[in-house]
Parts: structure tokens; sequence; C-alpha cells
């Protein structure tokens, strides 16, 4: 079978032909059939995020390594099954959760899975999606999507996951004001997310007009050019001088963090999702006089990923896929999601 591999960070992908694994026991052999191109993706691939000072975090320090087929988000078709599976059967169309744990840690034992102290992460611990066919170690891993297209469904994975898991940290109530920061996929995502289940005063910074538009037609109630305009200043006079109740930030660099935490309301929640890098000075004092919230959002839990597909089927939710691509461009998928180019998200069709 065909796979695209990372061999070395910060050069081209490599396409490769390896041998189709074959299930035994609780497997299952999924066909790909669209794994989406994230962010995550690109760290892994250059090898690392920018730490204090401007300093390297290596992905190999958390266990990466090389070389190594990327992609989490997966969705596909049931092509073989091992001999103790029960929940699934060949041909059944399904979602893979990518954020698989050893199952013995703490935050396994209680279903929280995405933050294991040793992870076993698809496309970044173990072999992920970026290839025509994929093993995955447990039935339980797997979310039937019947006939949804899965185009939509595999950004569920990770894109919807995350947001759908930074929205409940928010915490907030219709009365309130929640700010996104970043239009992109996740951003996106969240926007129909908590329009959905929260209906609060929704406000988008980005710096990027067209992003803005499509975040406007999603149901953000003011969008707003942080590049252009002062965010702080039009989030302050939108709340009354009192700043946003929760701050759900899809980029977490100093250029976003900074502003953030000067349009936060007191008692308010700033959560941190986004992998930019780099690091801030904080003014501690502050943090206990406004009884200030900051939380670390990463990815989401198996037993939410149903709900999201549910949430799919009925048009509650619609990510946006603005691009595909054949494993043979997986390059170009990356490279143009790096450049800004991508609305939504890119998926690859293998």
């Amino acid at each position: 079978m065909k796979v695209v591999q990372v061999i070395t960070p910060k050069k081209p992908l490599v396409v490769k032909e390896i041998k189709t694994p074959i299930p035994k026991g609780h497997q299952v052999l999924i066909k790909i059939e669209s794994a989406g191109v994230c962010h995550s993706d690109i760290h892994v691939w250059e090898g690392g995020y920018e730490g204090v000072k401007g300093e390297t975090m290596k992905v190999e320090d958390r266990g990466v390594k090389f070389p190594l087929t990327l992609g989490h988000e997966i969705a596909g078709i049931v092509d073989a099954i091992g001999s103790d599976v029960e929940q699934v059967k060949k041909g059944d169309r399904v979602i893979v959760y990518p954020w698989q744990g050893d199952g013995i840690c703490d935050a396994c034992q209680v279903g929280d899975e995405h933050v294991c102290d040793h992870p076993k992460s698809l496309g970044i611990m173990q072999n992920g999606g970026y290839a025509e066919k994929i093993l995955v170690s447990n039935e339980k891993y797997l979310v039937k999507v019947g006939d949804l297209d899965p185009n939509i469904v595999s950004s569920l994975a990770c894109s919807g996951l995350t947001a759908y898991t930074a929205v409940k940290n928010a915490k907030i109530s219709p009365k309130q004001t929640m700010v996104i920061i970043g239009a992109g996929g996740l951003g996106l995502t969240a926007i129909q997310i908590a329009r959905a289940l929260l209906n609060p005063t929704i406000i988008v910074l980005d710096v990027d007009d067209a992003k803005l538009e499509v975040a406007k037609n999603l149901g953000a109630d003011f969008c707003i050019n942080s590049k252009s305009d002062d965010p702080i200043h039009h989030v302050k006079d939108m709340t009354n001088g009192l700043g946003a109740d929760a701050i759900i930030d899809f980029v977490n660099g100093p250029m976003t963090v900074k502003p953030a935490l000067e349009m936060l309301k007191k008692r308010g929640k700033l959560i941190l999702v986004g992998l930019f890098g780099g690091s801030i000075e904080l003014n501690l004092p502050l943090l206990p006089l406004k009884s200030q919230t900051i939380i670390g959002s990463y990815t989401g839990r198996l037993a939410d990923l149903p709900d999201l597909v549910s949430l799919v089927r009925r048009n509650a939710i619609k990510p946006i896929i603005s691009k595909t691509f054949k494993l043979d461009n997986a390059n170009n998928a990356l490279d143009e999601l790096k450049s800004g180019k991508i609305i939504g998200r890119a998926v690859i069709n293998p």
C-alpha cells in the first residue's frame, strides 16, 4: 500500500510502498477515504515548536520517531477485521479516533486518553492517515458515520474535537460574550459549535478579511480584523468596558495572548489551544486580583466524537472543506496550509 512519510524533519515528504498489515484480535484495517491536513502535521513535519526565547521544542523530545506517516483526521471504510472484532464489520464507514493512550494511566482510566501520560496518537506517535490504508489497534476507536461525507467527518477527529472541547471549557451562557481568535479550520468550527450549544455573543478576530467573511456567514455576531483595527478597543466597547467572558485562542502566540489578557473580563476564562509558540511575561498579581483563569485545551475525548457526528448529521455544524489533494501532492497540501492559502480545512483523498 502507498504511504507518505516524513523521513527527515523540514525535508519533503516521501511517497513509499509498504506491506499492507493484516488485522488480528481487536484490530481493524481501514481503507482511507479522507485524511484531514492539520497545522499539527506542519509542526511534526518541521520537527518542533517555538518555545521560550525562540528555542525549539523538538517533537522527538515528546517521543516522536521518524520515519513517520502523518495524518490524524481519518475517515474510511472497514476493509478487514481481526478475529475478536464485534462492533464493526467489513464495509462499515467510520471515523477513527486518533488520540489513543496506553489505557492504564490515570487519564485513560477516566476516559481522557487524549491527555495520556504515554500517548500513542496516530500520525504523531504512530503511523497515521496519509496513506491508502491504516491499521487501527482496537475497534473501540471507531465511530460509524453511515452515509455522511468522509471529507466533512474526517476533520471531526481533531478540528472538531478540539473546537468542541475548547467551547465546553468556556462554560458561558447565552447572555455572555465569547471571543474566538483565529478563523482557520478550528475557529470556523468553533463558531458553529458555540452557536449550536451555547448561543453566546460571538466576536471573531483574524487578520484575513476573506476568513472573517466566512466567519460572519457561519454565525459570528462581530468580526474584527486585528491587523487593521484595535481589537482591545472594539471588544471593550462592545462589552461596556468590561471585556469578554471567555476568549478561545486558536493561535496562541505572543501576538494574540497579550491582547487577549487585556480584553478579558474579571472572572473571565482564557482558553489556549493553538501551538504557534513563543512566550510572554505575566503580570502575576492581576490574575488573582481579577480572578481570571487560563486553561490549556488539547484535542478531546473519544466519548465526545459521536456527539460531533450527530451535530453534523443534524446539520447543526458543517466543517468547511475548501480543497482536496491526492497522496502524491501531500507536500503541496502542507505548503498551502502553512502559507495561509487554505480557508477551513484541506483533506487528502488517497
